[in-house]
């Protein structure tokens, strides 16, 4: 039972957000508890406590906890998480869906109380984009856009010429008319769904796009094999490297 100062912090309180942790990360481990001085650091076992700087309680609630504020434990996982897993957790925390923080507020948050060597979150920052709707799609964007390819749009809405709703594609590249869909297989069991989805990869193709669908494997454990098929449907479709 937390204290009214004590509220999760870092990665506890991110998990507690929805926010996608980094993969092996052990979920079940202490948890994060911190208090904003001058009370005490927490301290109970299973628990690492934090004693910060004196500033507002946070005052969130997330799963019927209290939980520090997203911007903030979005930075001080800073020194202890990858670039990448920095980049994907800052990406859902914008997504206007999720209500969580803005882009503006992170970058204030870094401001206000500092980087971590190296400058890793303003790094991450500078590549965080907003509309990124899972972990993964942020990684197939990251390693597609490393690899020299063009960056692609985020949750394209493609109709047909009379206006018609085709799709909302999730990484696109209007310039190619190249679609790319990260495929996490959430609709394979499910046969009506599965059907759908069928049918809208179909429409993408008759709209004139060339439409790739990137599953788990592509990803894991080589990704080349992923930015091998996106790389050749844009050279098919007449996209060449340093073209953007």
């Amino acid at each position: 039972m937390l204290k009214p100062s004590q509220f999760f912090s870092h990665e506890t309180a991110l998990a507690l957000l929805g926010v996608p942790l980094p993969y092996g990360l052990e979920t079940d481990g202490p948890l994060h508890v911190a208090a904003h001085r001058p009370s005490g650091q927490p301290r109970r076992a299973g628990m690492i406590g934090h004693r910060l700087s004196a500033r507002a309680h946070p005052g969130w609630m997330a799963a019927g906890a209290a939980v520090e504020h997203p911007a903030r434990a979005w930075r001080q996982v800073g020194a202890t998480w990858h670039l990448d897993d920095l980049i994907a957790a800052a990406d859902h925390l914008v997504l206007p869906r999720n209500a969580l923080t803005t882009l503006d507020e992170l970058r204030a948050e870094v401001a206000l109380m500092g980087d971590v060597a190296g400058g890793t979150l303003t790094h991450a920052l500078d590549q965080v984009r907003v509309g990124a709707e899972t972990a993964e799609e942020t990684r197939l964007r990251l390693l597609l856009v490393r690899a020299g390819l063009p960056e692609p749009q985020l949750n394209q809405v493609l109709h047909t010429r009379e206006g018609r709703f085709v799709a909302r594609m999730d990484l696109a590249f209007p310039a190619y008319r190249v679609a790319v869909e990260h495929d996490g297989r959430t609709h394979a069991f499910n046969d009506a769904q599965f059907a759908r989805d069928a049918d809208r990869w179909d429409e993408i193709r008759a709209q004139g796009w060339v439409h790739v669908r990137i599953l788990s494997h592509h990803l894991h454990p080589d990704p080349n094999i992923a930015l091998d098929k996106v790389t050749t449907a844009l050279l098919g479709r007449g996209w060449r490297p340093g073209r953007r």
